[in-house]
């Protein structure tokens, strides 16, 4: 990760938060260059037009002046709220941390009002139908319906597939260990076709793309590291190839399994865990999902509905 520099910055306790995240909370690489990415932009605009070079001189006005000024750029609310999210963290930091800071200047602003839509879905049949294409006689095609068998079948990020190591992987006892966000670990149980998929890969294909020793569970042709955009761009054309227009990424894959395990009964803290969420308003999505689901069941078999929509029709 880039050392962000204290002028960079032009607050010295942003180093302080950026250790916060990184050992404390242990967030991903990810969130942290984010987090200051967003800080360092909110530090600029303070100097430059609040003339602040301290902390403790921010006032809830000045916050209020940029995000005025992010909504004259025209960004988007949901990026607008991003930015308010660590910037209301790293106030909330400094209250917490530093004796001589005893007011949040963000403590009464709101983030913007965001529609929340519902994340893409495929249904049981599209996945299969994925997974039977995957022509396992091709190059990569016995590590690439491991992949996918083991992401849908785990409900995985696509960071926590693409981290996944061997020594994880337990198929005599049927489970995996997954290193989730913030190092947090959880245990899946194995299906019976993800240990299919991944014996064939393990025994019969990553030998060969293994140029030199790796613990990596998925590696690409060079023997390295699969990549973010590398599970992406097969997973776009895997969809194409089965003629699925849905606007799909490899996270689809951990909607689907989510929506699948409610469809199927299971418990929403059950699915919870499953997921490796923090809080339970994050599953509970899956939940507006499920309810659309079993409407238009409804709608599709109920006699009354089915004559209801018949007389909508004419």
């Amino acid at each position: 990760m880039k050392k962000i520099e204290i002028d960079d910055v032009i607050f010295y306790e942003i180093n302080d938060f950026k250790y916060y995240l990184e050992i404390d909370k242990r967030s991903s690489e990810n969130t942290i260059n984010s987090y200051i990415s967003d800080l360092k932009q909110y530090g600029i605009f303070l100097k430059t037009y609040q003339n602040v070079y301290d902390v403790r001189d921010i006032t809830e006005d000045m916050v209020k002046k940029y995000i005025m000024s992010l909504k004259r750029k025209e960004l988007s609310p949901k990026s607008i709220a991003r930015k308010l999210t660590a910037i209301k963290d790293f106030h909330s930091f400094l209250v917490n941390n530093y004796d001589d800071i005893s007011i949040d200047p963000t403590k009464y602003i709101e983030s913007p009002k965001l529609n929340k839509s519902l994340p893409v879905v495929l249904t049981k049949e599209e996945i299969n139908k994925m997974i039977d294409s995957i022509d396992t006689n091709e190059k990569l095609g016995k590590r690439n319906k491991a992949l996918i068998e083991l992401m849908y079948g785990c409900g995985l990020r696509v960071s926590e597939a693409i981290n996944m190591e061997i020594k994880n992987i337990h198929m005599n006892a049927k489970y995996i260990n997954i290193i989730g966000k913030g190092d947090k670990e959880r245990m899946m149980p194995l299906n019976d076709n993800a240990i299919i998929a991944l014996r064939d890969y393990i025994e019969n294909e990553r030998l060969s793309l293994s140029k030199v020793p790796s613990n990596l569970l998925f590696l690409n042709y060079l023997g390295k590291q699969m990549s973010r955009q590398a599970v992406f761009k097969y997973i776009k054309e895997l969809a194409k190839k089965n003629v699925i227009t849905k606007e799909i990424s490899p996270h689809t894959l951990r909607h689907s399994f989510a929506t699948h395990m409610l469809e199927g009964g299971v418990d929403l803290r059950v699915v919870q865990e499953m997921l490796g969420h923090e809080d339970i308003s994050t599953t509970q999505i899956y939940t507006h999902l499920d309810k659309k689901y079993i409407e238009d069941i409804y709608n599709k078999t109920h006699p009354l509905a089915i004559q209801s929509n018949s007389k909508k029709e004419v």
